[in-house]
């Protein structure tokens, strides 16, 4: 049994942290993130601010839209520390 598993609030925030780092070293506003993803920028505002339950198709959206792979994505974020 695994005991190791993240509150839905944690997982949420800390998905959002790890968009924000990447958009930023990416040097995208919250808008061109949105328009590499096809998705509104209250939407990118809400799921760095740890508010949104994303589907997997939009998980996708913005792995692509940043450049990197799902599996290096959740790796960085399984390893995103919080103070």
């Amino acid at each position: 049994m695994m005991t190791n598993h993240l509150s839905d609030e944690l997982i949420k925030k800390k998905f959002g942290i790890t968009v924000r780092k990447l958009r930023t070293q990416k040097g995208f506003s919250q808008e061109v993130l949105a328009e590499r993803t096809g998705l509104h920028r209250t939407y990118i505002s809400d799921v760095e601010q740890g508010e949104r339950n994303l589907s997997l198709i939009n998980i996708n959206k913005f792995c692509k839209a940043l450049e990197i792979s799902l599996a290096n994505f959740f790796k960085m974020m399984e390893e995103e520390k919080f103070i």
